[in-house]
């Protein structure tokens, strides 16, 4: 993998993940109780051999640097890397990127391309596991210019991805978000293409995962009118030169709306979960925190995610993922939620000085249910958050509810007493 360097996309504002983004990117949104969403694709990148890895970012970025910069540190004896490269001001350029291909020709300067024949490009909030260098291997025994990663979906959901068409390996057609019934019926799948349909699997679709020959993607980006990967220079990439389709079957899930990611670390917690932690082989790596085991006194958990660090005391968790540093008091029940634990411990003596009334973490008798808790939250005793109460999406000072889960963002003080 030595002539491959990749390349992760930070993402942009990412409002549908609002406020999980509000002070933090994407990449660096909390996932099942300890892991971070860019932990994924780097995992991907050194199980796979690749050691040369750049990070592009913009918004809202503090948080990520600082997990990239104490987390992949590669030994002296190691020709690795994982750099961060932020948007910056130029002589040539003052804006920001403007699109997933403008980011990376804002970059190609600071890229090691003399020394790559090949370029991958990533996604940085997605969950999946891949072996890059079968990709890799495709791309080279088919002499292909790029080569796109592709799995099978069902026809509901293509209207919201790149649906492609192949013949043999090669992409013939290729349609950004197509949303007529004629273009999903061009771009359905075949009994003749290179992988036919599948029960309830009707089209291929891009992963937004890229492996281009460095020349071809200099020559793909000298245009600079042309800003994003999907829209613009996989199209016209696919009239102009040999582009390839990798299937991939596993599972795959685009951390996009608060629903994606409700659901994608709640199913975390079955012993059937399609995403594997558990491979010694492939580990998914992040920061060791050197934490202690988690303590828990006359506690009744199932099918539930308990990270480390965690204080449980005489408390009901159920088919819930709670996170590092979870302080959590007696007779509070915890129902099919996400609480993404604390950044520090706190003594009484450092609560006066915060001037905090409630102390962090969440107290006694709370009955807590379809939601998510942000890191650093306070919840007073006595609280109810119940999220079957919401129909509708709505803002409101303590709480946020999206697509029927009720959020309370980072380091939120809810009363005791409370009713959600």
């Amino acid at each position: 993998m030595a002539g491959t360097i990749a390349v992760i996309l930070g993402g942009g504002r990412g409002t549908r993940l609002y406020p999980l983004t509000r002070e933090r990117a994407k990449p660096a949104v909390p996932l099942a109780g300890k892991y971070r969403l860019i932990d994924i694709p780097i995992s991907n990148c050194i199980n796979s051999g690749l050691r040369r890895i750049s990070l592009l970012t913009q918004f809202n970025t503090h948080s990520l640097h600082r997990h990239i910069r104490t987390t992949y540190n590669f030994d002296t004896f190691t020709e690795g890397y994982v750099n961060i490269l932020a948007a910056e001001q130029t002589m040539e350029s003052t804006g920001w990127y403007q699109g997933t291909a403008d980011a990376v020709r804002k970059n190609l300067r600071h890229l090691d391309l003399g020394s790559a024949d090949h370029v991958l490009i990533l996604s940085g909030d997605q969950l999946y596991r891949m072996d890059y260098s079968e990709l890799i291997a495709q791309h080279e025994r088919e002499g292909a210019d790029a080569t796109l990663a592709v799995l099978p979906v069902p026809r509901d959901q293509a209207s919201g991805l790149g649906i492609l068409h192949t013949s043999g390996h090669r992409i013939v057609d290729f349609v950004e978000k197509p949303q007529t019934e004629a273009e999903l019926d061009r771009l359905a799948m075949s009994n003749g293409d290179m992988h036919p349909p599948t029960p309830g699997r009707t089209h291929l679709a891009s992963m937004g995962i890229y492996l281009f020959r460095t020349e071809v993607l200099r020559a793909v980006l000298a245009d600079e009118t042309k800003e994003d990967f999907g829209r613009e220079i996989i199209p016209e990439a696919i009239r102009q030169s040999h582009v390839d389709a990798y299937f991939f079957d596993g599972y795959w899930e685009d951390i996009g709306t608060i629903r994606a990611f409700y659901d994608a670390n709640l199913e975390l917690t079955r012993p059937d979960a399609r995403f594997n932690f558990f491979d010694e082989e492939a580990p998914i790596y992040t920061h060791p925190r050197n934490l202690p085991p988690s303590r828990m006194d006359h506690c009744h958990v199932e099918r539930s995610i308990i990270a480390d660090g965690c204080i449980i005391d005489d408390a009901e968790i159920l088919g819930s993922v709670i996170g590092v540093r979870t302080l959590i008091g007696a007779g509070t029940t915890i129902r099919d939620s996400i609480v993404m634990g604390l950044d520090y411990f706190e003594s009484d003596e450092v609560r006066r000085r915060r001037q905090a009334d409630i102390p962090i973490g969440i107290g006694r008798h709370c009955r807590i249910s379809g939601a998510l808790l942000d890191k650093n939250c306070r919840i007073g005793d006595g609280v109810t958050i119940d999220a079957s109460r919401y129909a509708e999406d709505m803002d409101s000072e303590l709480f946020v509810v999206r697509d029927g889960i009720v959020i309370v963002p980072r380091a939120t003080t809810v009363p005791d007493g409370t009713i959600i």
